[in-house]
């Protein structure tokens, strides 16, 4: 059994240092947690990862690390409405963090220009 370490100090800084860039008024509550994921489609059996998880309006995000400098991230509006980076795993946590929110600003312009076309 393989156990990941949990977000180091430096990691946590990166991505703190990251959110309060984006949402400078915004006190953001991040939440440590553990998540199952397979690290491999083909595999059947589950791995437990470390994640960070956080909430801005209707979106939920997370971070979670796969393995030492690998880390995977999503963010989604409800359990359907899931979106990822286009890139399944990253070994850097600042390109990691910084994708996700350009990707997420992506949508959120996406969306806005949908709602005024109707």
């Amino acid at each position: 059994m393989t156990t990941i370490k949990d977000f180091s100090d430096a990691e946590q800084w990166a991505i703190n240092t990251t959110l309060k860039e984006r949402w400078p008024n915004q006190d953001l509550d991040i939440q440590l947690a553990d998540v199952e994921i397979k690290m491999f489609p083909h595999d059947r059996e589950l791995t437990v990862c470390p994640a960070l998880f956080w909430q801005v309006g209707e979106t939920s995000f997370i971070i979670i690390k796969a393995g030492d400098r690998t880390y995977r991230s999503q963010f989604y509006y409800r359990g359907y409405q899931q979106y990822g980076t286009g890139k399944s795993e990253f070994d850097d946590i600042a390109d990691c963090i910084t994708t996700l929110l350009q990707v997420h600003a992506d949508k959120e312009k996406d969306l806005s220009q949908e709602k005024e076309q109707k």
